[in-house]
């Protein structure tokens, strides 16, 4: 038997395969679809403080190997978000891992206060880094910033904390090191690329904000550097991948590339029981490795000029 448990910081999961924020709705309309209880993990999608009804329309593009999204964060606000979807929520058996986003950082604090109080959460990821709301980015650059709300998010109660943190900055490993100085459990790395699609018939952008986060298979190299520097730099802090994750090979790459755990996400679109069929095939390429559970294979790789 191959052992897929891993541990982040205080939160344990069952194996190391997670949907991302955003990409699988409340989960609820994902149940026909996938055998949620296997998976090692789900986050629906961000939940702010109030309301938000998003940016207009169009706020998805597909680009080479990817998407362009500017959604805006579209949710029904944290009251519904408990009143109607966590008590489906706390049936599903697997960690539940809700995302939140600030207007600022005592808006994250309220959040995780409320959030704590709830139960049936495993723990709270905080979303410093979408880059398709006004400001959204603020926070998620300032290394003390970033430390200062993942302190105070870990202090309003026993929830672990994941910071999600954005590849939009000179230094990666420097905020994840604010994260870790912060008291973060882990890491998720990375959201998404700020770019633009343009029309060039019209001379405007696609997106009516312009921009747009881009995800899928086009960022994964990007993703993978960005994960092997923060688990070089910072080697005490775990680490979520995320970024065009799409077979048990992307998978994998993370893995040995220094995360303890991957999150799912543009690839669900195109197949939602992508995550499921990841999960059957890695104990068999783990034991290829010669190992026997995923945690040794975890951060393995080596420079080829070392």
């Amino acid at each position: 038997m191959i052992d897929l448990s891993v541990r982040l910081g205080r939160l344990s999961l069952k194996n190391p395969i997670l949907v991302a924020s955003g990409t699988f709705g409340y989960i609820r309309e994902m149940a026909g679809f996938v055998q949620l209880d296997v998976l090692g993990g789900v986050i629906p999608k961000t939940v702010t403080r109030l309301p938000r009804a998003g940016n207009p329309t169009p706020r998805t593009v597909e680009t080479a190997a990817g998407l362009l999204n500017a959604i805006g964060l579209d949710n029904d606000g944290i009251a519904h978000f408990i009143e109607h979807h966590l008590p489906y929520l706390r049936t599903i058996g697997t960690a539940v891992v809700a995302n939140i986003a600030g207007e600022d950082e005592d808006g994250f604090v309220e959040m995780a206060r409320i959030l704590n109080e709830a139960n049936g959460l495993a723990a709270i990821e905080l979303n410093l880094s979408c880059p398709n709301v006004s400001h959204g980015l603020d926070l998620g650059i300032d290394p003390s910033a970033v430390e200062s709300v993942v302190r105070r998010c870990r202090e309003v109660g026993p929830l672990p904390v994941i910071a999600k943190l954005t590849p939009n900055v000179t230094s990666i490993p420097a905020i994840a090191r604010a994260a870790y100085e912060g008291g973060a459990d882990a890491v998720s790395i990375v959201n998404t690329f700020r770019g633009l699609a343009v029309d060039w018939k019209r001379r405007r952008p696609i997106l009516s904000f312009d921009f747009g986060g881009l995800s899928g298979p086009a960022i994964k190299p990007l993703a993978l550097r960005a994960v092997w520097e923060v688990s070089r730099a910072v080697p005490e802090l775990p680490i979520i991948g995320i970024g065009g994750i799409a077979s048990v090979d992307d998978a994998l790459e993370f893995l040995v590339a220094g995360a303890s755990a991957v999150q799912v996400g543009t690839a669900t679109f195109a197949d939602p029981t992508i995550c499921a069929r990841i999960l059957s095939e890695l104990p068999s390429r783990i034991e290829e490795m010669g190992s026997r559970s995923v945690r040794e294979i975890v951060g393995t790789l080596r420079s080829n000029r070392s």
